[in-house]
């Protein structure tokens, strides 16, 4: 008889419940100011591209209170901070490649000192005329990397037996991370040349080897510590790096602490969004509208630097076919170098970009011959054992979730309570699109995939976690203190996550690519099992068994064959303690099966798959072009949930940050590559008043296992692809008012496209 701990967590309860509820959590605004700190301010470039004929700083470094003004030649290391490509230095030198480029930090006495200081510095630049088009960057050649091509069957061929061949072009925009929190850092000098720095990042190590090379110093002299931020979304996973690094200098240089927190309308302007694409493709159908042939080439806007666009862009190839088995796949993607912020990593992660285009290439599919894209969808969900154009063969649930939302909800209804409604409403329209996903877990990169833990176990039975993970709102931290509950049998209150640090755990992937929790946790896991069994080994002892697998912890008790024993979790620990028995552990775990090519642009690049399905239905006002969305109902593979508050929760944002992206969140550079959407006034994002009248989520019934911590799959990106429903469902309701309308493949869907639309 083997006894083992409880699978089911003990607890659901957000960690950080309390302490946001009653404004106790700790942000880097709330750690308390040591005497002597300075302030920055970072002056931007006013222009998008030119060359700099000087910067006078003599007017700023005049005014009182002023300490020192930074420019590049200050700079001790490399003036260099580009992560996967070395291009992108921390302070402009002889050129400015975006407007808002940082050319000079101010460190002051105070942060209004340093801001109107900053505006005293006079820049003389030449101004180059700026490429903002991706299409136009690549015709003149400008590619921050040689294209990347994903293959599979014979595309030419394909084509040539197909029924039907339609091409056509789908843009999809922008969009600002708007995290609560904007960008900042404090850096504190240490003693022996250490620096200290309590940074707003999603990548640790990522902070640590840009200030590590700037300052010219080893990693071990540079401590980044996190306790949690007010939002990322991937714009602090390397974004985070050019204000650690300006404080950091400054703090090296004076050896005083130093702090910046960007101003909102600053962070805006200087920093990258989700990356805009313009895309073309070629699809290809037989009769019976199986996808015999899909060629589509994405030109990615990657701005004036590398940054993660490499990365974005492969992600994009790998979710080009979205959930749809396409035996006959070319798809290119080209990096496209303009002079706007480096574009950057944003949840999705290029995949948002790739599906909407496919999904655009089915809608025009579809309204050029007169079918329902449901229809399409359908027919070509891909099952298990078909590949994807990287050759990974796919354990579906594409089919499964389809047909459970169509049991649930009842599209067949839905579909006629629409058709009735726009029978007998002239001014106000539904429409209806369903939105399956497919979104691979795990970093592309295969080498990031790895994750410790540092454990330790104390005398009087509480116990201390540190991991990589960063807490960022998505609640990480409430899941790995469910992990290491569950697998040490004790209760979550005996256990305290702590701040994320570079000298506790080295080495760190980002919080990102939704793989945070499994990475983390399953390396807490490791690590608390091996303390377990050693605890197992001196509970045996006392209990007079060598039977080790007939031992558990459970609910702060020692049980035998099931039996409760009057041993206790902290006798045993500190029986353990005086038998000097190592109460700490490290954990390491490294996803095993993944690997990938780039070469052949082949492999098994994910542990698994998160599939879902979601019917949105929109109401369009066709004299106003305003809309609203009616409802959001979704059949989601959660695999098995152990926080279900939790992941309910992380749908509902993504939804909605999908739903932001698709419709009303509209990123504008004017031609000389200024931000003009600069402000809460000027760039939307949806509130109370434009999300779902209602959303309804639902979990898929599996008992599938799966790589995932306790079987619960990933849920930070997935959920977002659910919001390009909204774009398509709109665009149904357009349709329905005027069937000739002229419609560009072209998100966001705003109410002044919707309006322009309704009468085209």
């Amino acid at each position: 008889m083997s006894a083992t701990n409880e699978r089911i967590p003990p607890t659901q309860t957000n960690i950080d419940s309390q302490t946001h509820l009653r404004g106790e959590s700790l942000y880097l605004d709330d750690i308390p100011i040591l005497t002597g700190t300075l302030f920055g301010a970072c002056l931007g470039s006013p222009v998008a591209h030119g060359h700099i004929r000087s910067i006078d700083i003599s007017a700023a470094e005049a005014v009182p209170g002023v300490i020192k003004v930074f420019t590049a030649k200050d700079i001790a290391g490399e003036n260099e901070i580009g992560g996967i490509i070395q291009d992108e230095p921390l302070l402009a030198d002889h050129e400015v490649h975006f407007c808002g480029m940082p050319v000079a930090f101010v460190v002051a006495e105070t942060w209004d000192i340093a801001r109107y200081a900053m505006k005293q510095i006079i820049t003389d630049i030449e101004e180059h005329e700026p490429v903002t088009c991706p299409r136009k960057a690549k015709e003149l050649g400008m590619l921050i990397h040689p294209p990347r091509t994903h293959r599979l069957g014979n595309v030419d061929e394909a084509f040539e037996n197909c029924h039907y061949i339609f091409e056509g072009q789908a843009d999809s925009n922008g969009q600002e991370h708007l995290y609560i929190e904007t960008q900042g850092a404090y850096a504190v000098p240490q003693e022996n040349g250490q620096i200290r720095i309590y940074s707003s990042t999603q990548g640790p190590t990522a902070v640590q080897k840009a200030v590590s090379k700037v300052l010219g110093v080893p990693q071990h002299s540079i401590e980044i510590d996190v306790t949690r931020l007010g939002g990322g979304f991937g714009g602090k996973e390397d974004q985070a790096n050019t204000w650690a690094a300006l404080c950091a200098m400054a703090a090296h240089h004076l050896q005083v602490p130093v702090k910046y927190a960007l101003h909102r309308l600053d962070d805006m302007a200087m920093t990258g969004k989700r990356h805009p694409y313009s895309s073309d493709f070629k699809i290809g159908l037989s009769e019976d509208l199986k996808i015999l042939a899909y060629e589509v080439t994405f030109y990615q806007n990657s701005g004036a630097s590398a940054d993660l666009s490499p990365a974005v862009l492969e992600r994009t190839l790998f979710h080009c076919n979205n959930t749809y088995y396409i035996p006959n796949v070319r798809a290119t993607a080209y990096p496209c170098k303009t002079h706007l912020p480096p574009n950057t990593a944003f949840r999705g992660f290029g995949g948002p970009q790739g599906m909407f285009v496919i999904e655009s290439a089915i809608m025009f599919v579809a309204e050029k011959l007169g079918v329902d894209a449901t229809d399409i969808q359908y027919r070509n969900l891909i099952q298990t054992g078909q590949p994807f154009a990287y050759r990974q063969l796919v354990d579906s649930d594409a089919q499964n979730c389809w047909h459970a939302a169509a049991n649930a909800f009842n599209i067949g209804q839905i579909k006629k309570d629409i058709a009735v409604f726009n029978e007998q409403n002239e001014h106000y329209k539904k429409g209806m699109a369903i939105m399956p996903i497919c979104f691979g877990i795990s970093f592309t990169n295969t080498m990031m995939n790895n994750a410790r833990a540092l454990v330790h176990i104390y005398s009087d039975g509480s116990v201390n976690i540190s991991t990589g993970a960063v807490e960022m709102g998505q609640g990480v931290n409430t899941k790995i203190m469910q992990v290491a509950a569950v697998t040490l049998g004790i209760h979550p209150r005996k256990i305290k996550i702590l701040s994320t640090n570079t000298y506790r755990v080295a080495n760190t992937s980002p919080s990102a690519a939704s793989a945070t929790a499994d990475l983390n946790g399953k390396a807490a896991q490791i690590a608390c099992t091996a303390l377990l069994n050693r605890l197992k080994e001196v509970a045996a002892q006392q209990l007079n068994t060598t039977e080790l697998d007939h031992i558990c912890f459970k609910n702060g008790l020692v049980y035998l064959d099931d039996a409760e024993t009057a041993l206790t979790w902290e006798a045993v620990v500190m029986t353990a303690f005086v038998q000097r028995v190592a109460l700490t552990e490290n954990g390491h775990y490294a996803t095993p099966k993944i690997h990938y090519d780039k070469a052949t642009e082949q492999g098994h690049p994910f542990a698994y798959h998160v599939f879902g399905t979601s019917i949105t239905e929109v109401t369009v006002d066709c004299i106003r072009g305003i809309y609203d969305i009616d409802s959001v109902k979704i059949v989601h593979d959660f695999g098995e949930s152990m926080n279900t508050g939790i992941d309910m929760g992380q749908i509902e944002g993504g939804l909605v940050q999908g739903i932001g992206w698709m419709t009303l969140e509209e990123v504008v550079y004017d031609a000389k590559g200024k931000l003009r959407s600069n402000a809460l006034s000027t760039y939307k994002v949806p509130d109370v008043y434009s999300v779902p009248g209602t959303i309804t989520i639902l979990p898929l019934e599996t008992d599938k296992d799966n790589m995932a911590i306790l079987k619960s799959k990933a849920v930070g990106e997935p959920p977002l692809m659910y919001g390009i429903g909204s774009y398509f469902a709109i665009r149904n309701a357009i349709k329905a008012f005027n069937p000739n309308a002229k419609i560009a493949l072209d998100a966001p869907m705003t109410p002044e496209k919707t309006l322009m639309a309704l009468y085209s």
